[in-house]
């Protein structure tokens, strides 16, 4: 309904032929885009952390009495290793989406 009144932000029309060099991807992906800007060999990483976290549970062991429990002893580091990663995903984005300037080059 909004654009009926506001014209939408929108670019020049996509050429093929010439994309902006270096473009950047959706908020959610740069991080990724960031890692990879650092050496193209963190994406080995990255494949290796969604294995990890595809497989965590048949690697985990489970009890009982653990079912009802919100960071048992024995998942301490799996929390821990979770949390590091998301700050990490979240500290990547925010240098990818506002200090990154023309040329994928640092701008502050």
């Amino acid at each position: 309904m909004a654009s009926v009144y506001f014209e939408a932000p929108l670019l020049e029309k996509a050429n093929i032929e010439s994309p902006p060099n270096p473009a950047k991807s959706a908020w959610f992906l740069l991080w990724i885009q960031e890692l990879v800007s650092y050496s193209i060999y963190t994406v080995y990483l990255l494949l290796f952390l969604l294995l990890f976290y595809i497989f965590l549970p048949f690697i985990r062991r489970r009890r009982k009495e653990h079912l009802a429990m919100w960071f048992p002893l024995d998942d301490r580091f799996i929390a821990f290793l979770t949390l590091f990663i998301c700050l990490s995903i979240t500290i990547l984005t925010i240098i990818a989406y506002f200090f990154r300037g023309p040329n994928w080059q640092i701008s502050f």
